[in-house]
This record gives structure tokens, sequence and C-alpha cells, in this order.
């Protein structure tokens, strides 16, 4: 097998460029899997100890997966399409699976569901509008697709809009939210969707597993009624390497005034 020269500076750095470029452009597809350390080692004329480095680098980053002893394979990215759109839809989708495990029948879908009475953060507090000392019901979901954990999604109502609602049980909810909230006089008829993006907290990369380097979206949607009460704060993280964000917008009707 012919070496292929690397410059001098960082060998480890050259290499997993190189490799990097082979999958994107596709000489590297999906599943794949690369040549061994050994051949590496040959092929870029370094030690097996920079080949490693340079493997890292991409583990790192999320383009390839060690299964050792097999070997490194390039990951297959099937993102999911949120779609903070979707919230207002029809419902419900089955009578055993919420917007989420429908949204992704296709795919291995579940979720795992925390419900508490918790002392709001000084961002729920904000958004929610409630007085001191007031609290709120938590249902914190850790969402999976295919055995990986994908994204978070938190949920918080003021507990005394929802107390002893289907909202306070740690069970799918066929029927979304919102039509509980109707049931209890609180329709959401208008959200507030706001995106940051950063990196992730200590306490999302344990529940989601995350690679070192991978950036988060960060999805606040606050939900009002018609008079403008909030009543409803949905947290939602999502890993960059996981999801594509997608809105959908229209043109709103010209005015017949002049």
């Amino acid at each position: 097998m012919a070496v292929k020269k690397v410059g001098r500076g960082s060998f480890k750095q050259q290499i997993s460029d190189d490799l990097r470029q082979q999958i994107a452009d596709g000489t590297l597809e999906a599943g794949a899997k690369l040549p061994t350390e050994a051949q590496l080692t040959d092929q870029y004329g370094v030690t097996r100890g920079t080949v490693r480095a340079a493997l890292e680098i991409l583990v790192n980053e999320g383009l390839i997966i060690s299964a050792r002893p097999v070997g490194h394979f390039v990951r297959d990215r099937k993102p999911m399409i949120f779609r903070p759109q979707a919230e207002f839809r029809p419902r419900p989708y089955t009578p055993e699976m919420d917007a989420f495990m429908t949204e992704n029948a296709s795919r291995d879908a579940d979720q795992d569901i925390e419900v508490s009475i918790v002392e709001p953060t000084a961002e729920v507090t904000k958004r929610l509008q409630l007085d001191a000392g007031e609290l709120v019901v938590s249902r914190r979901r850790v969402r999976h697709l295919d055995g990986e954990p994908f994204n978070l999604n938190d949920s918080f109502y003021p507990l005394s809009i929802v107390q002893d609602s289907a909202i306070m049980r740690p069970d799918n909810i066929p029927e979304g939210a919102n039509e509980v909230l109707a049931a209890l006089g609180y329709r959401q008829e208008r959200a507030i969707d706001e995106l940051y993006v950063r990196m992730p907290t200590p306490d999302e990369v344990r529940r989601l597993e995350l690679l070192p380097g991978t950036p988060i979206g960060y999805h606040i949607c606050t939900g009002y009624t018609e008079a403008g009460k909030p009543v409803r704060v949905a947290i939602t993280v999502l890993p960059g390497d996981r999801h594509v964000i997608s809105y959908e917008r229209r043109r709103e009707a010209p005015s017949d005034e002049a």
C-alpha cells in the first residue's frame, strides 16, 4: 500500500482532517468500516499512537464509533426532525402514544417520564409569571430513538392549575397536555418560541450521554391562553448531532384596509 505522506505539524490533526473529508464526500459511507489501526499506520507513515489520537478526534466529534475489538465505523446519522409548530395539531394521535412516539413510529421510539412537584427555576418563574413560593408540576422526559437518548423535554405547569389532573401521572398523555389544560379551562391558544444554541450542562451531558464537544439547541416554548395567561413552559434540549429543526411559515392574508 502506498504511503500517504502528511506534512509537518499535528499529524493526528491532518489524518483526522483527511478521514473527515472522506466521510463528508461519501468516500467513506455511513456504516462503513474504517481501515484498521495497522493499515492506517502504514498508509500515513506514522505511529499507531498517532493514528489512535486521530481516530479519537473523530469519535469525539460523533463522526465515527469505536466497536472494539472489531474496529471503527462511520456513524450512521438518522436525525430527528423537530417541528415546534406541531404543538397545536389535532389529537389524539393513537390511544397509547403521544405526539413524539407517533411522529417517530417508523423507528424504535420510547421515553422515560418523571413527574414531581418542585420549586421552579428563575427562568420558569419568570415565564409563568408565578408568585413567590408558588410551586410547579414538572414532567421530565428523556426521549429515545433506536435505543439512543435523543432529546430532553421538560414541561412545567402551575400546580394550582393542574393538580389531580392527568398531567400529574408519569404516563403518556394521548390527547396531549393542551387538551388536559383545555378541560381545566386553560386551553393554550398561542405560544412564544425561544431558541438558544450553547454547550450542554453536566446534567444534560449525563442524561443524553453526549460526546465531548457536542453543542445543543435549547428550545423554550411558553404557552398562553386566549386571555394571555401563561400556563405551560416546555424546555427541549436538542443535541446538535441528532436533530434538524424545521419551522413552517405562511404569509398572512393582506388586509382589506387601505
